[in-house]
């Protein structure tokens, strides 16, 4: 029996009767958190925050071993970590709402996208994979942004309501997160499955001095692969082309294919 709020992999899921949990890598004062709590509201009667102090944009899914953490009450349901994405979901399923966990996790809305590579990176998603772990289906929702770095939200607004109803009528397997891209405006072409694209952050490092002399580095912005430029299915294109992404990504990295080669050469 799973630590989450009910069996994972029992659907559909009714929101409207439906525990939500709302966290994010974002920050607790964050606009996309504010506007997810607000939607979540729209859905259920029982939603709850557990999000992190301060902005924990690319902390992965990484955990606090080496110092305590504390939480913070920030109003009814709601609570801060001084943490990091991981130890708001793990405290949140395990203490604060141990008496009855969510019965489904959502994460965001991220200020940016999460596509290809990022889902490694990103502590949005990474909320919604340790739900998944602790047993609670998860959806880490993000906002794309203009090609100036803005967003007004416009298309998470529009969209996310009735694509969270959707997938919970639906649902999805075991031991699998959605990760959802919204494109900087509203969905013209509508919500698309996709899979896992290249978009690898990290690449353009600028190098400047400081007033000492001293040589810094400033990682720089996501670049999309050449290879996945020209694919159709995937989440990059998806969003190129004003789509919402849709993509189910599994917890089990293993690459199976690999695996007959691999035993034959062990043997």
């Amino acid at each position: 029996m799973s630590r989450a709020g009910r069996r994972a992999g029992r659907w559909p899921l009714d929101l409207s009767r439906a525990r939500i949990l709302l966290s994010n890598d974002d920050g607790f004062d964050a606009p996309g958190l504010a506007l997810l709590r607000r939607i979540a509201g729209t859905l259920s009667d029982d939603v709850w925050v557990v999000a992190p102090e301060t902005e924990q944009s690319a902390a992965g899914h990484s955990l606090t071993l080496r110092r305590p953490l504390r939480i913070r009450e920030r109003g009814a349901r709601a609570f801060s970590v001084d943490g990091t994405p991981t130890d708001c979901v793990l405290l949140a399923i395990n203490r604060i709402m141990a008496d009855r966990p969510p019965d489904i996790v959502f994460s965001g809305v991220n200020f940016g996208a999460n596509l290809g590579e990022d889902v490694t990176y990103s502590g949005t998603v990474a909320a919604a994979f340790e739900s998944v772990i602790l047993g609670a289906p998860a959806i880490a929702f993000s906002q794309h942004l203009d090609a100036n770095g803005e967003t007004d939200w416009a298309a998470a607004e529009a969209g996310l309501a009735g694509l969270a109803r959707r997938l919970a009528a639906r649902g999805w397997p075991d031991n699998t997160l959605i990760n959802v891209n919204f494109p900087p405006a509203p969905a013209g072409a509508g919500a698309a499955a996709t899979r896992q694209g290249r978009r690898k952050v990290g690449d353009n490092i600028a190098m400047a001095r400081d007033p000492r002399g001293r040589p810094y580095y400033w990682i720089g912005e996501a670049r999309m692969a050449e290879a996945a430029r020209d694919a159709e299915d995937d989440d990059t294109a998806a969003v190129e082309r004003g789509a919402i992404s849709v993509t189910p990504i599994r917890l089990d990295f293993t690459d199976r294919d690999a695996l007959p080669g691999l035993a034959r050469a062990l043997a």
